[in-house]
This record gives structure tokens, C-alpha cells and sequence, in this order.
């Protein structure tokens, strides 16, 4: 999908409080604020008002974790919700959710509109007003808003927010002379509950949607996303507390259950909370028709629905197809009468929206991709109880609501499926394992290889495990548990030896043993070849299933002339067929050290820069390394280039998300040699990566005699050559 995605900064303006906050604090503090929450302390008392409220607002703070962990960890483009689950979960996933998604915003336009409609019906000047008529002019005049431009709509909900401030300073300058003892205890009438009144409060939470749809006018997403989010939940947390305990000590719960109006009983200037009720009406439909048309857009530009949706008419930053069609969409549902019925399945489809974003980030981390590297880190136990309270929320506000949202959120996903899956479950134990691995790997297959999902799926030739361990522990930590590790013995000898198969099977059960003992995840292998160079290429090419094949090759460098030029022979060939390789050289005196210090000769992205750092990256956050730092160090040629090429690479690997040091070298004199540079600061490093090239055969000898120097000056060396740059990408 990425050819159908525009440049992040083509529309990028908006910044934290305008493009985030602003948008999310007046659709949260919404007419459930002025027109129900009385009523919710009424109904459940002080401590079940706060328990509603604490209960509600921990839902959404962990769903707003949750997207400030997905919305760190990628470069998030227009679409807000659906870009982060469609990117996460695939297009399918994503437009199940996005057309439902859309659909909501849209719909809600008419809701918050009609709310408004109905609350100024206390206005003489407006009563006499045709209620339909009155809806369907203010939802054109916010067509003909979000037409001409965000900028415009986010400038009038700037005074829309100073109306807002003004009604809540004006309900709580009030009532200070007839405070009494709170409220605490639950009076609630026929046919409520505790999880009734929840449901009818919930809603007020929801809000965070609006800042996020924003995402592609943001200026810098990553970082105004999570903190316009989680600082708009906080404050709009804080207002709802304090409103309740303000109604609790105040009113009785008699004149909180009957009286929507009690806010204007208790305020300074009740004629502040009119204007407030109508502000916060006004303000949520005003986001939701900025919001809507961006969720279509990006939808459109997926291809999910068809293209035109998307067509901007002229305009170099609106979606205006996407917002006319929006504001017919939400004329037909002011015209269409009672809305009653279909109200949760909107609130449904919300809920699910944000369940699925708590999905995402609970699986993005119980997966562990080495690209998944969020500025905002947040713990597996977050979005797993995000997702928990969403799914028990939408069951708690209305199961048949909820099995309804489940419904159509299914049928568009077979719908863009487009085909039917087939599963052959075998027996018990090994047949649903077979039938597990057998779908999986097919699935993988009929996907095409993406940077983001890489990660090393190591040919160690390691012959038995037990005589190079120190080979075996780089395994482990540049897998991190996540890649897929084969320890492999090559037994050279004709294969016809009646001997040889023997030889074969209990060499490869003494390396299960190896690898059950030491309670690795790794596979054991072992192969009869003719000698060792086409040997090891024969069996790294072939080792694997489909897609899950060797993507590259680790071994031990030799301590010979011979033998290295044998090493780089190997490596020319699994370069040609598209193999990583890498050379391990052990300091035997050192070994690796006190595993406090891991560095890399870096030259930069592109050939082995990306692939050097990524497995450094990966070492480093083995547990066996805890605590080590990773220094990057750059050669410059000139004293006047240091601070801009510093610079330039913490930019780099900040914006790639990892942590490391940046030491720029200064080589005045060319003609020094670089074994001296990597002795004078790599020799008390535990281990040092270094790059290599694909050597020719004429001077593979004198090369692999360059690398020995260069790994004895340093010490412990891991020797890295890309085989498919492409592939490793940060």
C-alpha cells in the first residue's frame, strides 16, 4: 500500500493543543457533561458517580497508552485509528474496521446535532423553529466549515472552547453558600443499575477518536498524538470528578433524576450553561465532521472503497468529496426520524475501534518484531486490559448492540477476503500442531517479504553445540527468542557410506539434547556433504520451508590463512543467493568481557549500516547484556565535519528509535591505517561489529588477512556482510 500513500508532511499543520487536545477536550466534555451527569450521581450516589467515572476514564487512558505505543513505533500518516490497525493487521482487519469506523463519525454528526437542536428548544426565539429544518442548517453550515478548511473549523472551536471554560467557571463560582454533606449513597429508580448508569455515561469517553483522525495534518504525529491524548483524558478526568462532587453537594438525588437542567439550578449565571450545552454539542459535531471525512479518505486511498471518495476537488489539503458525502450522510439521518435504535450500535462500533487499537499494541508486543521500538513504551499488561474493558463495556452497554457491531465488522472482513479459507484439523496434539504450522506457513507464503517484519532467522554452523558455545550465546542473543535458530553439523564423507546415516542421526539428537538441556528455542540439523565451502551453501539455501528459509549464515572465523580464504569463498557464494553472513572472531583471553560495551564501525545506512546496527540493537537487549551500552562510531576526515556528521546520526537513530552513543573519529592523516583507529578504541569493547565487503577471488586471501588484523586489533569482532540490504531495514 505504500504507493497509495501521500507524503507525511503534504498536509502536516497542526500542532499538540490545536490538532490533538482541543479537538478531544470538547467532544469528551459533551452534553453528558451539562445534561446527564447530575443525573449519574444522582442515580448512583458520590461513590458510585466516581466509581463510573474512575472506572470509564481508566478504559480510555488505556486505550490512549496503548495508541501512543502504536503511534510511536511508525511513521503514522491520514486515517488516525484505521492507518495504525490497517498498517498493524493488514488491510482486511483495518477496512472491517474503518467503513464501520467512518460510518460512526459520520452518523454522529446528526446525533450531536440534534442534541443541540433539542437543548436550544428551551430557546422561545428557536422553539418555533421546525427541529428537522434547524438540525439540517446547522449540518450544512458545518459542511460548508470543514469544506473551506480544518484550519478555519479548529479557529471557531478555539472560541467554541472559551464558551465552554466560561460555563464551567460559571458552574462551579456557584452554590459556594449552600454546600451540604455529600450525596454518597445509591438512590437509584425502577429498571437502573450500576452498569446501567455506566452505559449511559460511557460515551462521554470516547472523544480521543477526533485528535487522532486528525493524524495526517499533524505536524509531528508521534509525539503529538500520545501527548495531546493522554493530556486531554487526564484533564476532561479531572472536570468530571469535580462536577460530580460539585452536584453531590449541592442537590439532592430526587432533583438530579429529574432535573437534565441541575447544572443551571447550581451556576452563577445559569444562561453561561446554556451557552455550554449548546458550545459542547456544537464543538462535538464540529470534530466529527473534521474527523469523518479523513477516516474516509484514507479508506479510499487503501482502495477499500472506490477511489473518488477520496478526491480532495481542488483543494490541496481537504478531503471535500469525503466531507460532502459525510454531511449527506448526516442530513439523510436528521431526516430519517428516530435515531433511537441504531445509537449503540454507533457506540459499538467506537468501542470496537478502540478494542482493536488494544489489540494491536498487545500483539505488537507479545510478537516483539525488531521494528516494533515505540518511543512511548508501555507493558503487555496495558492494552490487554484496554482491550478487556472495551469488549466488557460493549456486552455491559447492549449485547445485542455489540453482536450486531460484531456482525457487519465480520462481514466486511470476508467481504474484502473476497475468498473462502479452508482448515483441515487433524487429530489431538500433533494434528492440530501440523494443521497450525501447515496454515501459518501458507499464509506466509502468500505474503511478499516486508523490511518491518525481519528479523534473523540464523544457520549457525556450529558443528556440536558444546564445542563452540561462545557461537551458540551470539546465536541466542542476536534471535532474542524471536528469530528462528538451527544449530547445524556438517559431516563430510560420501553419502553412500553405510555409516554416514548413523552418523547423522546421532549427531543430530546430541544437538537436540544440547539445545533441551540449555532450554533453547532452536532447531538441530546435521548433513553429509562432500567438503565444507559447498556444503555449507548447499545446506543455507535449502534449509527452511517457503518463506521461512535461512536468511542468514553465522560461523566461526578461521585461525588460518586457508581457512579464512575458504570462509570468504562461502561468503561469495550466500552473498550471490541473497544470504547474510556473518563471522564471529573470538578474544579466547577475554571472550566477551563484562558484556558493558558493544560497538559498531558504522558507515551510514544502506549496504551493511542497516543490518550492523540492527544486530548490535538486538544483542543489546539480551538479557545476558542488561544494562550494556551501544556506542556508534563514524570516521570523518576533517575536525569541521564532526559536530555536523554527530549531529546527523543521533537525528538518524533517534528518529530509527535506538539508544546509543555517537563517537565521531576524526582520520586527518589518510594514509593511517584503520587496524590502528579500531585498536586505539575498539580494543577494551566486549564485542565490535565491523562491516565486510564481497571480496574477489584473486584477492580473497589478502582481504580475509585485512579482516584478521582488524578483529585481532579489536578483540572480540562479530564480521558482518548483507546479503540483501533491502530486507534489514530499522
Amino acid at each position: 500500500m505504500a504507493d497509495r500513500e501521500a507524503p507525511a508532511t503534504a498536509t502536516a499543520r497542526f500542532g499538540t493543543f490545536a490538532g490533538v487536545f482541543t479537538p478531544n477536550v470538547l467532544t469528551i466534555l459533551g452534553i453528558i457533561l451539562f445534561l446527564r451527569t447530575g443525573w449519574v450521581v444522582g442515580q448512583a450516589g458520590l461513590w458510585g458517580a466516581l466509581a463510573i467515572i474512575g472506572l470509564a476514564n481508566a478504559i480510555s487512558l488505556l486505550t490512549g497508552l496503548s495508541l501512543s505505543s502504536i503511534a510511536t513505533s511508525m511513521d503514522v500518516r491520514a486515517g488516525g485509528n484505521y492507518y495504525l490497525i490497517s498498517r498493524s493487521l493488514g488491510l482486511e482487519i483495518g477496512g472491517a474496521v474503518g467503513i464501520p469506523l467512518y460510518l460512526s463519525q459520520a452518523i454522529s454528526v446528526a446525533f450531536y446535532i440534534i442534541g443541540f437542536v433539542e437543548a436550544m428548544s428551551m430557546v422561545p426565539a428557536l422553539a418555533a423553529i421546525d427541529p428537522q429544518l434547524l438540525a439540517t442548517g446547522v449540518a450544512l453550515l458545518f459542511v460548508v466549515v470543514a469544506y473551506v478548511g480544518a484550519d478555519f473549523a479548529l479557529k471557531i472551536q478555539f472560541g467554541i472552547l472559551a464558551v465552554l471554560v466560561a460555563a464551567l467557571v460559571s458552574f462551579f463560582a456557584g452554590g459556594w453558600g449552600s454546600i451540604e454533606p455529600a450525596n454518597t449513597a445509591a438512590s437509584y429508580t425502577d429498571g437502573v443499575s450500576f452498569w446501567v448508569v455506566f452505559a449511559v455515561f460511557f460515551p462521554a469517553v470516547t472523544g480521543i477518536e477526533v485528535g487522532i483522525s486528525l493524524s495526517g495534518d499533524l505536524k509531528d504525529p508521534s509525539k503529538s498524538i500520545p501527548y495531546g491524548t493522554i493530556a486531554s483524558i487526564l484533564v476532561t478526568a479531572t472536570v468530571y470528578v469535580a462536577a460530580a462532587v460539585w452536584f453531590a453537594t449541592h442537590l439532592s438525588p430526587e432533583e438530579l433524576i429529574s432535573n437534565t437542567g441541575a447544572m443551571g439550578e447550581i451556576a452563577a449565571f445559569p444562561i453561561l450553561i446554556l451557552a455550554g450545552v449548546a458550545a459542547s454539542t456544537l464543538s462535538s459535531a464540529l470534530g466529527s465532521v473534521l474527523a469523518a471525512p479523513r477516516t474516509l479518505e484514507a479508506v479510499s486511498n487503501d482502495r477499500v472503497v472506490p477511489k473518488w471518495m477520496a478526491s480532495r476537488l481542488g483543494s490541496p489539503t481537504e478531503p471535500r468529496a469525503a466531507v460532502l458525502l459525510t454531511g449527506a450522510v448526516a442530513v439523510g439521518v436528521i431526516w430519517a426520524g428516530d435515531i433511537d435504535a441504531v445509537a449503540p450500535v454507533i457506540t459499538m462500533f467506537f468501542l470496537n475501534t478502540y478494542g482493536m487499537v488494544n489489540l494491536v499494541a498487545a500483539i505488537e508486543k507479545v510478537v516483539d518484531n525488531p521494528s516494533f521500538r515505540p518511543r512511548f513504551a508501555v507493558p503487555v499488561v496495558v492494552p490487554a486490559l484496554g482491550a478487556l474493558g472495551c469488549y466488557g463495556a460493549m456486552f455491559l452497554i447492549n449485547a445485542p448492540a455489540t453482536v450486531a457491531a460484531i456482525v457487519v465488522t465480520y462481514g466486511i472482513y470476508f467481504w474484502l477476503r473476497r475468498r473462502e479459507t479452508v482448515e483441515a484439523w487433524g487429530d489431538v496434539r500433533s494434528g492440530v500442531w501440523t494443521s497450525l504450522a501447515r496454515f501459518a506457513l501458507l499464509k506466509l507464503e502468500q505474503r511478499a517479504p516486508d523490511p518491518r517484519n525481519w528479523r534473523p532467522n540464523l544457520m549457525v554452523f556450529t558443528g556440536q553445540p558444546h564445542n563452540r558455545e561462545r557461537l551458540v550465546a551470539l546465536a541466542d542473543w542476536l534471535s532474542l527468542g524471536r528469530g528462528v535458530v538451527t544449530f547445524s553439523q556438517l559431516l563430510t564423507g560420501a553419502a553412500g557410506d553405510p555409516n554416514k546415516p548413523r552418523l547423522r542421526q546421532t549427531a543430530r539428537e546430541r544437538i537436540r539434547t544440547y539445545i533441551r538441556e540449555h532450554q533453547m528455542a532452536a532447531f538441530a540439523e546435521a548433513q553429509i556433504v562432500s567438503d565444507f565451502a559447498s556444503g555449507a551453501v548447499a545446506v543455507a539455501q535449502s534449509h527452511g520451508v517457503g518463506r521461512l528459509e535461512a536468511n542468514t549464515v553465522l560461523m566461526g572465523w578461521s585461525g588460518t590463512p586457508g581457512g579464512r580464504a575458504l570462509l570468504l569463498r562461502v561468503l561469495r557464494d550466500l552473498a550471490d543467493l541473497g544470504k547474510s553472513v556473518l563471522f564471529l572472531r573470538v578474544d579466547e583471553a577475554r571472550g566477551f568481557g563484562d558484556r558493558r560495551t558493544i560497538q559498531v564501525w558504522w558507515g551510514g545506512r544502506g549496504g551493511n549500516g542497516d543490518l550492523m546496527l540492527l544486530l548490535a540493537h538486538l544483542a543489546r537487549r539480551h538479557r545476558d547484556w542488561d544494562g550494556a551500552r551501544l556506542r556508534v562510531l563514524r570516521v570523518v576526515g576533517r575536525e569541521d565535519a564532526v559536530e555536523r556528521v554527530r549531529e546527523e546520526t543521533v537525528a538518524l537513530l533517534d528518529a530509527v528509535r535506538v539508544e546509543a552513543e555517537v563517537a565521531v573519529i576524526v582520520r586527518a592523516d589518510r594514509d593511517r591505517p584503520f587496524v590502528d583507529l579500531v585498536a586505539e578504541h575498539s580494543a577494551e569493547a566486549d564485542l565490535t561489529v565491523l562491516g565486510m565487503q564481497r571480496p574477489d577471488a584473486a584477492s580473497a586471501e589478502a582481504y580475509g588477512e585485512d579482516l584478521d588484523a582488524l578483529a585481532a586489533a579489536a578483540g572480540t569482532v562479530l564480521l558482518v556482510h548483507s546479503g540483501a540490504p533491502e530486507e534489514a531495514t530499522l
